[in-house]
């Protein structure tokens, strides 16, 4: 299981992908668990999800998948579970907050609210790094590539 798990190409595309989708996250992640970029920090989100009537577990499944799942992304370890979370997230904001807003994001301030768009690009690279791996450059490529295990002989062997 843990083979499937980490297993991924040498694929610089992927790397791309995953190191995309990780800064993006990174800062908005940031900005919920630090305070950075104008963020109102750990506590200061758990209250702001609070007042909007988020259960404390979700808030901290947001907080986690963007902050944690990030840093997971741009060095790619367990990339697969940190992209299912961010897939899960974007899901869930979709469906409960942003698709009553339409597609479009909010540029000129003519909606009460921001669409969808930018989640579902999200959503996009995430489908990829949960469906390739992490692609080149990765702590799961590292991992796998040095994985040894016993065979029936007993003796050690290079997994691939």
């Amino acid at each position: 299981m843990i083979k499937r798990l980490l297993q991924t190409t040498n694929d610089p595309v992927l790397t791309i992908i995953r190191l995309t989708l990780g800064i993006v996250f990174f800062a908005h992640g940031a900005q919920k668990a630090l305070g950075w970029f104008g963020g109102y920090g750990f506590a200061g989100t758990l209250e702001g999800f609070s007042k909007m009537g988020v259960p404390v577990p979700l808030a901290l499944f947001v907080v986690l998948t963007e902050f944690v799942g990030s840093l997971a992304l741009i060095s790619g370890v367990f990339a697969r579970i940190a992209s299912a979370a961010i897939l899960l997230l974007m899901a869930g904001a979709i469906a409960t907050v942003h698709a009553q807003f339409g597609f479009y994001m909010n540029w000129f301030g003519q909606q009460k609210g921001e669409g969808f768009e930018y989640h579902l690009l999200a959503i996009g690279l995430a489908v990829a790094v949960l469906v390739r791996g992490a692609g080149a450059l990765s702590i799961d490529r590292l991992l796998l590539n040095n994985r040894r295990e016993l065979n029936p002989a007993g003796t050690l062997n290079q997994t691939v």
